[in-house]
């Protein structure tokens, strides 16, 4: 048999956003929602898309009509940014039109439910939805998650890139990229046997998830024994530091590499390129330049000595010894 209580235990710390121009609607659905304690509200689209930018909710409730920008147009702006699109939006309106309905789905809203409300038909709808989101946000991490060292896999980082990329765009800030190689690698796998080295990568990338620390900096281990950093809102001399500290935080970890030429523990080359979306003529002009010059400036660590980390400029990639 179905609950005949209203059960929120595993959706009650959901975000959710109200969004309405009746201020008495919006105490409505906190009444109705008052299970749920990380409810925010604002009574106008610009407004709703500003919070939910700064801080994605779990679920949006959205009214139709509202002054200006309406909630047809809200929620056409929420699906047409990657970093919002994947929230559900259930569209709360006093229209019974069938074309109302239609056009909220059309626009990609996940329910509607028509006023006046009822409030177990409002929280039963809300908590389907946030159920539903928690599987599709787990099977979304397990597809994105590199099964060996738990960290995010290169398909998390090809998507977060053009994201990422985007957000600074719009927000005129800078991004960095950091792109990091187990020095001689194969000589470590050649001289310890693979379980060692598939060891040697789950704590690397366990070195490099804490060094890092900030929740919006994205690390993913790009293939083999390479791996990405993706630093949003982070300048080119703000990155240096924390690469520095990652080679450091790695040679730290002392793990033995007598099959390096380069020095008997396991060290790192890293590349880092930065560049400022907004402003096309600070760094590279698109993601994939971002890409590239980061390699490139790797790859000048590498042929550079190894066990050190090399910059790329707008005129050239310039070494920087540990």
């Amino acid at each position: 048999m179905p609950p005949t209580e209203f059960d929120t235990a595993s959706t009650s710390g959901a975000g959710l956003l109200i969004v309405d121009d009746d201020p008495g609607a919006i105490r409505v659905l906190q009444r109705i929602l008052s299970a749920y304690p990380r409810l925010r509200f604002a009574t106008h689209g610009p407004d709703a898309l500003r919070i939910a930018r700064e801080s994605p909710p779990d679920l949006i409730l959205l009214d139709a009509e509202m002054p200006g920008m309406d909630g047809f147009a809200v929620c056409k702006a929420l699906k047409s940014d990657p970093a919002l699109t994947d929230i559900p939006v259930i569209f709360v309106t006093s229209h019974l039109d069938i074309s109302v309905e239609t056009r909220a789905l059309e626009l990609g809203a996940a329910d509607f439910i028509a006023k006046p409300l009822s409030a177990p038909r409002v929280q039963l709808r809300v908590r389907n939805q946030l159920l539903l989101k928690q599987q599709t946000d787990l099977l979304r991490r397990q597809v994105s998650t590199d099964p060996l060292t738990g960290i995010d896999n290169r398909r998390a980082f090809d998507l977060a890139l053009p994201l990422e990329w985007r957000r600074a765009r719009r927000g005129d800030t800078p991004l960095s990229l950091l792109m990091i190689d187990v020095d001689h690698f194969k000589h470590f796998n050649d001289h310890y046997g693979h379980p060692r080295g598939d060891t040697c990568l789950q704590r690397i990338a366990a070195t490099l998830h804490a060094a890092v620390g900030r929740p919006g900096d994205l690390v993913a281990r790009y293939g083999g024994e390479e791996f990405a950093v993706l630093l949003p809102d982070t300048a080119l001399e703000d990155a240096r530091p924390l690469v520095e500290r990652i080679q450091t935080a790695v040679r730290a970890e002392a793990i033995p590499h007598e099959g390096s030429p380069v020095a008997e523990i396991v060290t790192t080359s890293i590349g880092v390129a930065s560049a400022w979306p907004a402003r096309d003529d600070i760094g590279p002009a698109t993601p994939e330049a971002l890409l590239r010059r980061a390699d490139e400036a790797l790859y000048a660590a590498k042929g550079g000595g190894r066990n050190r980390y090399s910059t790329a400029t707008e005129s050239a990639c310039d070494t920087a010894a540990e």
